[in-house]
């Protein structure tokens, strides 16, 4: 049916609308049409098939651009009308900045800066070329952190901790705890001089002396940086234990500072220590030794102290010295102090991630360290690094983080003395009509309190663990301290692998070298001499009865 049987019949002198067939002769041939009374138009049937696809999509995605051309104009306007009027929010909000402090700053730098502009294409504004340079900047930063991302890297071979078997002297203290310790130079009965070391966070017997580093770990080589020939020239005998819960040592139920320094003291006396010792303290094991200077003074012959701890939040300590002190540390290690002090229980999770994990990794962040040039060249030496990890893997071998949060804990907390417990001052007299009559019964006589003994303290100037702003505030407390500042020197540099500087230390402790003592001569002297007197009194006897006789 054609579209001129079914549509009705026109008017004459109107235009009929056109009509498919009005392409086609009766017998399908393509022939002349005019439409709407115009110009004869003459297709085929060829012309009358629908485009390609591709076509289709190309105007679909023209006429898509176009829509997001006119809707961002749109939405340009829209915001220049809202947000670039006067009296909009955000304008409103950006004077009140540019009127404040931080926006008067940024006002006088950007006038300070305005000659870049001058550097800048002269047909742009500045804004603009700023925002391109800046768009620019940061897909050049994403670029190359995606680079460094995807390019290939040797896979870094991560060290297992390996717990050696128990080869510890072990001492029963009167508790029934057990301690391990360690002796090295010459006997104690021969000693000239005895050295007890508590060892520092970390760490255990194998390096408690870390400072001199006196003690090190098992290996072929013995003890490195320190000769046992020097030990015997200057007749020390060298006494090292691990503290509580470290090592092989049986924890404490109820540790503090007190206790640590009777421990100190019942493991000189069961190892045969009965004259006075020096006691020394390498960073955090230093707290030990102040608690020795408080407790035992009496056993004490003098103290010496390389970088030593002191609790960064001592009430005695002035607004400087502790800003001085906290700017030092990096920002995770502030943090770790702060939840020691109030949250120790979340310590043990950040342990567990670093030294309890069982793989081996750098002293610098298993402890948030920020150390100096020279700090760092030391702890990539392969051999502090074998002496590092042996060291670690015998301080963790019980496998608890108690004993670690513990000692953290103890640094930041109330140690139950002050440093100026320690200085040495006459004794007040009480008050009081007993007191006024005993002075005046007995002698007068001077009584000092404080510890007597000298106290050496070395410290590096470029050391960033142990600021050097501690022992200025130990100085100022304990003003008779002698206090060697070593300049450049960090908190490792110095007495890791030194034989000179080790010599340095044990010249100023003791003097002159005089070797161990000689027991055998001063043995068979005594009773030679006693011998010689009992003969001459039984000669001297026999001539005066022959006298008498005769």
């Amino acid at each position: 049916m054609s579209y001129s049987d079914s549509e009705p019949v026109f008017s004459a002198g109107r235009p009929r609308p056109w009509q498919p067939d009005d392409l086609l002769n009766g017998d399908g041939t393509a022939r002349a049409a005019s439409y709407g009374g115009g110009v004869p138009v003459y297709s085929s049937v060829n012309a009358m098939k629908p485009e390609g696809v591709r076509e289709h999509l190309r105007e679909f995605a023209a006429a898509v651009a176009e829509m997001a051309v006119e809707c961002g104009k749109g939405c340009r306007d829209i915001v220049r009308q809202s947000l670039g009027n006067r009296d909009s929010f955000v304008v409103r909000s950006f004077e009140k900045v540019k009127k404040s402090y931080f926006g008067k700053r940024v006002t006088k730098l950007r006038g300070k800066l305005s000659f870049v502009n001058e550097y800048l294409p002269e047909d742009k504004e500045p804004v603009h070329a700023w925002s391109v340079i800046l768009v620019v900047a940061v897909l050049a930063f994403a670029a190359l952190i995606l680079n460094m991302e995807t390019t290939p890297t040797t896979p870094e071979v991560v060290k297992k901790v390996y717990i050696h078997p128990a080869s510890a002297a072990r001492v029963m203290l009167p508790d029934g705890r057990y301690i391990a310790y360690k002796e090295q130079g010459v006997p104690a009965d021969r000693a000239r001089f005895s050295i007890i070391s508590p060892h520092s966070f970390l760490s255990s017997r194998l390096a408690g002396m870390h400072f001199l580093d006196f003690v090190s770990c098992f290996s072929k080589l013995g003890i490195p940086g320190l000769k046992a020939s020097l030990l015997e020239e200057f007749g020390i005998h060298l006494l090292t234990y691990d503290l509580p819960g470290f090592g092989e040592s049986d924890p404490h139920p109820d540790r503090n500072l007190e206790t640590s320094a009777m421990d100190m003291l019942l493991l000189a006396d069961a190892v045969g220590v009965n004259d006075k010792f020096w006691v020394v303290g390498y960073s955090s094991g230093s707290m030990h030794a102040w608690a020795a200077l408080r407790y035992i003074p009496d056993r004490l012959a003098g103290a010496a102290m390389l970088a030593p701890i002191v609790n960064p939040y001592d009430s005695i300590m002035t607004t400087e010295e502790r800003r001085r002190t906290w700017k030092r540390w990096t920002g995770r290690r502030q943090l770790l102090y702060f939840l020691a002090r109030r949250f120790p229980r979340f310590l043990s999770y950040f342990y567990h991630r670093s030294f309890l994990s069982g793989k081996h990794g750098q002293i610098d962040k298993w402890l948030s360290l920020s150390l100096g040039k020279r700090d760092k060249a030391l702890i990539e030496d392969p051999i502090y690094e074998e002496f590092w990890q042996r060291d670690v893997e015998e301080s963790i071998r019980q496998g608890s983080a108690k004993p670690f949060v513990e000692e953290a804990v103890l640094q930041v907390s109330n140690w139950g003395f002050s440093l100026a417990d320690l200085k040495l001052q006459k004794k007040q007299r009480g008050k009081g009509m007993l007191n006024w009559l005993k002075s005046v019964l007995s002698p007068a006589q001077e009584e000092y309190i404080g510890f007597l003994g000298p106290i050496h303290i070395w410290q590096g100037m470029d050391d960033k663990v142990a600021p050097p702003s501690m022992t200025d505030f130990v100085h100022r407390i304990l003003p008779g301290a002698a206090v060697h500042k070593l300049p450049y020197e960090g908190h490792f540099t110095y007495i890791y692998f030194c034989d000179e500087c080790h010599r340095q230390i044990f010249t100023t402790l003791f003097g002159t070298p005089q070797g161990p003592i000689n027991i055998t001569t001063e043995v068979d002297q005594s009773p030679l001499q006693v011998h010689t007197e009992e003969q001459e009194e039984i000669t001297l006897g026999d001539s005066v009865l022959a006298r008498a006789e005769t």
